[in-house]
C-alpha cells in the first residue's frame, strides 16, 4: 500500500516542483518500489477538496496484470493529453477541470490470498454517497480469519455486503461507522442552530475517524493495515493490534505518506530511516481535511506477534535491519551446513536460488569465510615458526568457491502463481550454468529463502542441478519448516501441501504410528462449536514424534527425483536462528503452530478436518 496527502495547496508544488502532480508522482514512486508485494494488479483513488456541487471529487482507476501499475497511470495521463500545456500548469484551472488533481492519494498493489481474481477484487474499494463526508474508499493488507462472524453480525442488523468477502464486509463495516459518525455530528450542528452548508462544513470540520475504526476494529481476528480516504479529504491508516502486518510513515511541512515498508519511503522522499516511523499495533495514523496530522491508539497492543516471513522473503531486502537480518539467517546456518558437506570446503561449490536468497547467501559466505580462515590460522600454527613460502601459499589460497550456479528463466515465482498452472511452470523456471563444478568431485551447496511445498524442488531444482555431476546436493533453507498454514496476509498452501506436513504424515505411517492421527482429528472434532478462544492446535501432535533431521530426511525421501545420481540433503534453519536473527518480529506460527489470533487456532482446527474428511486422506 501507499498512502500521500499532501499538506501544501496544488499552487505551492507547481511553483517549488514545477508541477501540481507531485502527489501523484511520488504515488507512482511508492507503488513501483513496492512491486515486489503485488503483481496481480494495482489501484489508485484520489480524493479532490475543492470542487463545486455537481463536480467528482473522488477518482479511481485499477487494472490486472503485473503492468497494472504502468496501465494505470498511463490512464490517468491520457486525460490530460487533450489540454495546452498551458493549461496544465494553471492550478486554477487543473483544479476546476482535470481527474486527480487532488490533495489525498492511495495506492494498492493486489497480492491475493483467496484465490479470487478479477478487477472487482482489485483495491481501493469505493463505497459510495451523496454527502461527502460518507463517501469511503478502502484498500489494505490484511486478511481476517472471522469473517464469518463479522459478516453475520452485520447483516443482523441489516446491512447487505454486495460479496461474501472479507473486503467487502470491512467495506460496509466501516461505511456504517462512518454514516453513524456523520448523522452524530449532523444532530449537534442542528442543535446549534446551523444549517444547509453550515451544517455540511460543520461535520467536515469535526469528524472524528478515531470513533469509526474503534468502533469497526474492535471485534476483527487477523492481520491487517487498513487505509482509507473519505471524500471530504480525510485519511488513515490502522494497524492490528499484534502488529501482524507492517506500516511505516514519514510527515514533513509539505507532505505526510505512508508505506508497507521503510526503503521505499526512504527512496522516494530522499530521507534518513531515523526520521520515518513504524505504525504501533493497535494504532492509526490519521489526517484530518485541515491536513493536521496525528496518531490514536484504536485497540489495545495485545501479544506482539510481527510476521517474521515478512523478514525472511515478503519485504525488500533493501531496508537496512531486514538485509542484516536476512545475512544473519545465512550465517547462523553455517555450522549444519559443514556438518553436511563433511568440512570438505576445498571441493564444495556454494551457491544461492535467485532472487530472495541472495543476501541470505552472502551472510552464509561471511560465516564460510570466517570458518576457513580459523582453519588457516589452524594449520600456520601446525607448521612452526618458520613456514616456508610454498607452504603459506598453500594455505593462504584457500578459497570459499562461490558460484552462480541457477538461473532463473521464468519471472513469475511459483511460490504465489495459480494452482492449476504451478506444475507446468516449475519444470522450466531454472537453468543452470554448465561447468561450474568439478563432475564426481564436488558437493554443492544451493541456499534458498524457504522451501514450503517442494514442488520446484522435485520438477526442476534437483533434477537440472543434478545435471552438472556434483557428487552430493544439499539445499538449504533460510527459514525454518514451514509445517503449518499463514491465516494473515500470507499466501501459504493446504495442510496436504506442505512437504513438511506429508513428510511427517509418512513417518507416522511408517512407523506404525496412525494413532496419532486419528487423535489430531478427533481432538479436533471435538472443538469443532467451542469459542475459538478456548481452541488448542493439536496439529502439533502430528510434528511431535519427530526430530527436525528425521522429517528433513523424509522430504528427501518424497522430493528427490527418479534417477538422480548425486545424494541430496536437506538442511533448514533451527527455530531458534530464525528468533536470533530476527528478535523484534516473534510471529512464527507458519513454522512453530503458536497462532497469535484466536481466529488462526480455528482455521488451522478447520484445515486438518478439511484434509482428513473432504481430501479423504484417510477413512473412518
Amino acid at each position: 500500500m501507499a498512502m500521500i496527502r499532501l499538506l501544501k495547496p496544488l499552487e505551492y508544488y507547481e511553483k517549488k516542483y514545477g508541477t501540481w502532480m507531485y502527489g501523484l508522482n511520488k504515488l507512482y514512486l511508492l507503488m513501483e518500489k513496492q512491486h515486489n508485494r503485488g503483481q496481480e494488479g494495482a489501484g489508485m483513488a484520489c480524493v479532490k477538496q475543492e470542487s463545486n456541487p455537481g463536480e467528482e471529487y473522488m477518482f479511481r482507476e485499477r487494472a490486472l496484470g503485473s503492468g497494472a501499475i504502468t496501465e494505470i497511470f498511463d490512464t490517468v495521463h491520457r486525460m490530460f493529453k487533450e489540454y495546452t500545456p498551458e493549461q496544465l500548469h494553471d492550478v486554477d484551472f487543473v483544479k476546476r477541470n482535470l481527474p486527480f488533481a487532488g490533495e489525498a492519494y492511495m495506492g494498492h498493489l493486489r497480492y491475493s490470498t483467496t484465490g479470487k481474481s478479477g478487477i472487482s477484487y482489485v483495491h481501493p474499494f469505493l463505497r459510495r454517497n451523496n454527502w461527502r463526508a460518507k463517501n469511503l474508499a478502502l484498500c489494505g493488507n490484511f486478511n481476517m480469519t472471522n469473517v464469518d462472524e463479522t459478516f453475520a453480525r452485520i447483516t443482523a442488523i441489516g446491512q447487505h455486503p454486495r460479496q461474501y468477502a472479507d473486503t467487502y464486509i470491512i467495506l460496509e463495516q466501516m461505511g456504517h461507522r462512518l454514516d453513524r459518525e456523520v448523522e452524530r455530528l449532523f444532530n449537534l450542528a442542528e442543535a446549534d442552530g446551523l444549517t444547509g452548508m453550515g451544517i455540511t462544513r460543520y461535520i467536515e470540520a469535526h469528524i472524528d475517524l478515531s470513533n469509526v475504526l474503534r468502533t469497526s476494529t474492535k471485534d476483527w481476528d487477523g492481520g491487517y493495515v487498513i487505509c482509507g480516504l473519505t471524500g471530504s479529504g480525510e485519511s488513515f491508516a490502522v494497524r492490528d493490534p499484534w502488529g501482524i502486518r507492517p506500516a511505516f510513515w514519514y510527515q514533513d511541512d509539505e507532505v505526510a505518506v505512508l508505506a508497507s515498508e521503510r526503503p521505499v519511503i526512504q527512496t522516494a522522499f530522499n530521507v534518513p530511516a531515523d526520521k520515518i516511523h513504524e505504525l504501533k499495533p493497535g494504532q492509526a495514523l490519521l489526517i484530518n481535511k485541515a491536513g493536521e496530522v496525528r496518531t490514536s491508539q484504536i485497540n489495545k497492543v495485545r501479544e506482539v506477534k510481527q510476521c517474521s516471513f515478512e523478514r525472511i522473503y515478503f519485504s525488500r531486502g533493501s531496508d537496512a535491519d531486514i538485509y542484516r537480518e536476512r545475512k544473519q539467517l545465512g550465517e547462523k546456518l553455517v555450522p549444519n551446513i559443514l556438518k553436511a558437506v563433511d568440512y570438505d570446503v576445498d571441493n564444495t561449490v556454494f551457491s544461492f536460488i535467485p532472487n530472495t536468497a541472495e543476501v541470505a547467501y552472502y551472510g552464509m559466505l561471511q560465516g564460510l569465510d570466517e570458518y576457513l580462515n580459523e582453519e588457516k590460522v589452524k594449520c600456520i600454527a601446525e607448521l612452526g615458526h618458520a613456514p616456508t613460502h610454498e607452504e603459506l601459499e598453500q594455505v593462504l589460497s584457500r578459497r570459499i568457491r562461490s558460484e552462480k550456479v541457477a538461473i532463473k528463466d521464468i519471472k513469475l515465482r511459483t511460490f504465489i502463481a495459480e494452482g492449476n498452472s504451478r506444475n507446468d511452470l516449475a519444470a522450466h523456471v531454472y537453468d543452470v550454468t554448465y561447468g561450474s563444478l568439478i563432475p564426481g568431485r564436488d558437493n554443492l551447496v544451493i541456499i534458498d529463502d524457504s522451501i514450503v511445498r517442494g514442488t520446484t524442488l522435485k520438477q526442476s531444482i534437483i533434477g537440472i542441478l543434478d545435471r552438472l555431476g556434483p557428487k552430493k546436493i544439499v539445499i538449504v533453507s533460510s527459514s525454518p519448516q514451514v509445517r503449518y498454514p499463514d491465516y494473515y496476509g500470507i499466501d501459504m498452501p493446504s495442510m496436504s501441501e506442505f512437504i513438511a506436513f506429508r513428510a511427517a504424515i509418512e513417518l507416522l505411517k511408517e512407523r506404525d504410528m496412525r494413532e496419532v492421527i486419528n487423535s489430531v482429528y478427533r481432538h479436533s472434532k471435538e472443538q469443532v462449536g467451542m469459542p475459538k478462544e478456548q481452541m488448542v492446535n493439536y496439529v502439533k501432535d502430528i510434528y511431535a514424534p519427530f526430530t527436525d533431521e528425521e522429517i528433513s530426511c523424509k522430504m528427501v525421501d518424497l522430493l528427490t527425483p527418479k534417477g538422480t545420481r548425486a545424494k541430496i540433503e536437506i538442511v533448514y534453519q533451527p527455530l531458534q536462528g530464525l528468533h536470533e536473527a530476527c528478535p523484534n518480529h516473534k510471529g512464527d506460527w507458519y513454522f512453530s503452530g503458536n497462532y497469535p489470533t484466536p481466529g488462526g487456532m480455528k482455521l488451522i482446527n478447520d484445515a486438518f478436518i478439511h484434509y482428513i474428511e473432504v481430501e479423504k486422506a484417510f477413512q473412518y
